[in-house]
C-alpha cells in the first residue's frame, strides 16, 4: 500500500520547508522525515495540530543545522533527542532516531540509531509509526500502519505486552486513540494486553495518568472505550471508586467537556471527589470545579423556575450551576435549556447594601452589622433580588 501527504497546508507551509531544508542541508536528502501525528491525522482527514519530525542527525547536528539556517533552535530535551525548531514563530520537534536500551514501565534509557525501522519498532501504535519525506510520501516500517489508518485500527506496534511494559501509560493511550481514531471494536490482542498488564499503571506519576484520562475524556464520543475499560478492570485501577456508568454515558451524549465528564464518573461526595482529584494531581481549578459540583448547596433541578434558578446561580456561582444543572439532566433524562440559557445571559447583582448604610441609619458597628447583613441578603435572594426598598428592610431588621 502507497500513500501521499502532498498537497496539505502543514506540509506546504514556507515555515515546514525552511525546516527541513536546514536539516536536509546538512545530512542529505533523507535525513529527515516527518512522522506521528501530522501523517496519521493527515491520512484520516483530520486537523494537524502539531508537527514532529524524525531525523537521522543527533541533537547537536540538528542544532547547528538549524542555527546554519538561521532558525531558532531550543534544546528541550536533548538528553533524549529532541531539540525544538522556531520558524515563522510555529514549533516543530525534531528527535533523532531512536532505539531503546532499557525501560522501567514509565521511562527509557535510549540509544540514537540511522535506523528508521528501529525508531519505528519502539513507537506505540502502527498508525503512529507513519513517516512521510519534504515532498509527502509515506514510510511504514511496520507494514501495517497505512492499513490500521484506512481502517481505524489501534494496533500496538510488535508484541502488545512488550509495547506495555516498556511504558505502561500505553495502557491508557490505547483507549484514548480508540476513541479518538479507532472504528467498531477495538484489537482483542490489544485489549487482553492491557486487562493483563493493567496493575502497572500503578507505577505511573499520577500527572500523568490524569492527563491522558482528560484526553481520552475529550474524545467527541468517549462511551465505548470507557466501556471497555470498564469490562478490562483498567477502569477501576485508575479510578478505583468509580460509579455505575449510566450517568457518564448519558452526560457524554450532552456535553463534550472533559471535566464534566469526570465528574459524572466520580462519587456523588465531595470529600471522596476532593481526595480522588488530590490524588490525581489534578490542578486546583478542576479539583474545586469537580467539588462544586456535588458539593452540599442549593439543589438544582432542569423544571426549577426562574427565580429559584437565579438565587441557585447567585450562591453557587454560574459555572457550578452549570455543571449541577448539567449532571441533573443526565439522571433525569430532561432538558434545562432555559435555565442554561438563564445562567449564559444572566449576571448576579452585588449585594446593594452595606456597613455604611447601617451605620448610616444608627447602628452601631459589632457583630450585629454581620447578622444583619446575611439577613438582608437571605431576604433579597428569596424575593429575587429586588432593586428598591432596602432602607426600609433593614430599618425593619435593625427594629427587629
Amino acid at each position: 500500500m502507497t500513500a501521499s501527504v502532498q498537497g496539505q497546508p502543514w506540509l506546504e507551509a514556507t515555515a515546514t520547508r525552511a525546516v527541513m531544508a536546514a536539516l536536509e542541508a546538512a545530512g542529505g536528502a533523507d535525513c529527515a522525515r516527518f512522522v506521528g501525528g501530522c501523517v496519521r491525522n493527515s491520512l484520516m482527514g483530520r486537523a494537524v495540530d502539531d508537527i514532529d519530525i524524525a531525523t537521522r542527525l543527533t541533537p547537536e547536528q540538528t542544532m547547528a543545522a538549524l542555527k546554519a539556517a538561521g532558525l531558532k533552535a531550543v534544546p528541550t530535551g536533548v538528553e533524549h533527542g529532541t531539540v525544538t525548531a522556531v520558524s515563522e514563530r510555529a514549533p516543530y520537534e525534531i528527535t533523532t532516531l531512536r532505539r531503546d536500551v532499557e525501560t522501567d514501565g514509565r521511562r527509557a534509557v535510549v540509544a540514537f540509531t540511522q535506523d528508521w525501522a528501529e525508531d519505528a519498532a519502539r513507537r506505540d501504535f502502527r498508525l503512529n509509526a507513519l513517516y512521510a519525506d519534504a515532498t509527502g510520501v509515506v514510510f511504514d516500517p511496520t507494514g501495517g500502519g497505512l492499513a490500521d489508518a484506512a481502517e481505524g485500527r489501534i494496533v500496538f506496534v510488535g508484541e502488545a505486552e512488550t509495547r506495555i511494559r516498556e511504558d505502561y501509560l500505553r495502557i491508557l493511550r490505547f483507549f484514548r486513540f480508540q476513541a479518538w481514531y479507532g472504528r467498531g471494536a477495538p484489537d482483542a490482542t490489544g485489549l487482553a494486553a492491557c486487562a493483563a498488564l493493567k496493575s502497572g499503571m500503578a507505577r505511573l506519576s499520577a500527572e500523568r495518568v490524569s492527563k491522558e484520562l482528560l484526553k481520552l475524556l475529550a474524545a467527541p464520543d468517549p462511551v465505548a472505550s470507557v466501556r471497555a475499560m470498564e469490562r478490562t478492570g483498567v477502569l477501576s485501577q485508575v479510578l478505583p471508586e468509580v460509579r455505575p456508568l449510566a450517568m457518564f454515558e448519558a452526560l457524554s451524549r450532552r456535553s463534550g467537556d472533559p471535566v464534566l465528564r469526570l465528574s459524572a464518573l466520580l462519587p456523588g461526595d465531595e470529600t471522596a471527589v476532593r481526595r480522588i482529584a488530590e490524588g490525581l494531581r489534578l490542578s486546583n481549578a478542576v479539583r474545586d470545579r469537580l467539588a462544586a459540583a456535588v458539593a452540599e448547596g442549593p439543589a438544582v433541578r432542569p423544571d426549577m423556575g426562574a427565580a429559584e434558578a437565579r438565587a441557585a446561580i447567585y450562591r453557587l456561582g454560574r459555572r457550578a450551576f452549570e455543571d449541577r444543572l448539567a449532571r441533573a439532566e443526565a439522571a433525569e433524562g430532561s432538558d434545562g435549556g432555559p435555565l442554561r440559557r438563564l445562567a449564559e445571559d444572566w449576571t448576579p447583582p452585588r449585594l446593594p447594601v452595606g456597613g455604611r448604610d447601617l451605620a448610616r441609619l444608627g447602628l452601631q458597628p459589632g457583630p450585629d452589622t454581620g447578622r444583619i447583613l446575611k439577613a438582608f441578603e437571605e431576604g433579597w435572594v428569596a424575593d429575587d433580588f429586588p432593586t428598591d426598598g432596602h432602607e426600609a428592610r433593614l430599618k425593619a431588621l435593625i427594629g427587629g
